[in-house]
């Protein structure tokens, strides 16, 4: 059985100085990530699609020194058509689950030339919206199961000692003033109440979308395409 890794020694305050933003509900992400900027110097903002063009836009016309880079060009994969894949790359997960005073995690670190994400801000495809709404097809909520957005929450989470993982925008605030007094480091109870919060989302999440498919009969769900054999 493999060994796995206990660890004891870890640093209480953790300095934002990278993190790693991709949301669905883009409800007070410019003010958000403003703030990091603010309380977090010299922080870099890695974001995907339609996330990466918001910040862009809101943090520009703020007149923001910022740094904003895309995770296509981080991982130097284009993201998949449909937006189907953008975040799940060996990279990214070195710098979500990597662990600081893991002598064997640095060096893959550094072989690579990968980023530690401090935090990550992420909140998933609105499935339960989606597959609820009148005249709604199963298609619908199919297409609308975030698959990136989950493994980077519960591997931020996971990574409590090091990673604040940040799902609710109402957390926005409180996390801000945090950095803010701070000097730009979160705190090792905040990380883990984010975390706790991260996993009660997710395990809703896929519970959604368990309750969604059980309602809908096998043979509906085989008259719902065009199957070719």
């Amino acid at each position: 059985m493999m060994e796995l890794n206990r660890v004891r020694k870890i640093d209480g305050r953790v300095r934002v100085r990278n993190a790693l933003v991709s949301v669905a509900d883009k409800s007070g992400l410019g003010d958000f990530v403003a703030g990091l900027v603010e309380a977090c110097p010299g922080l870099c903002v890695y974001s995907t699609g339609g996330t990466y063009a918001a910040l862009e836009k809101s943090l520009a016309r703020a007149g923001k020194a910022f740094a904003l880079r895309q995770v296509s060009e981080y991982t130097g994969q284009p993201e998949m058509q449909g937006g189907l894949v953008k975040t799940l790359d060996y990279r990214i997960y070195l710098g979500l689950l990597s662990e600081t005073y893991n002598p064997s995690h640095q060096a893959d670190l550094e072989r690579l030339q990968a980023q530690a994400f401090d935090l990550v801000c992420v909140n998933l495809y609105p499935f339960r919206e989606a597959s609820s709404a009148a005249g709604a097809a199963l298609e619908d909520a199919r297409t609308h199961i975030d698959i990136g957005g989950p493994c980077m929450l519960r591997a931020a989470a996971k990574n409590f000692l090091r990673v604040a993982a940040v799902c609710d925008p109402a957390d926005y605030p409180g996390l801000l003033a945090e950095l803010k007094t701070g000097g730009g480091h979160t705190r090792l109870p905040t990380r883990f109440r984010l975390a706790k919060k991260v996993f009660r989302h997710t395990a809703e999440y896929d519970a959604a979308i368990a309750d969604c498919f059980a309602l809908t009969a096998d043979a509906d769900a085989g008259g719902a395409y065009d199957a070719q054999n």
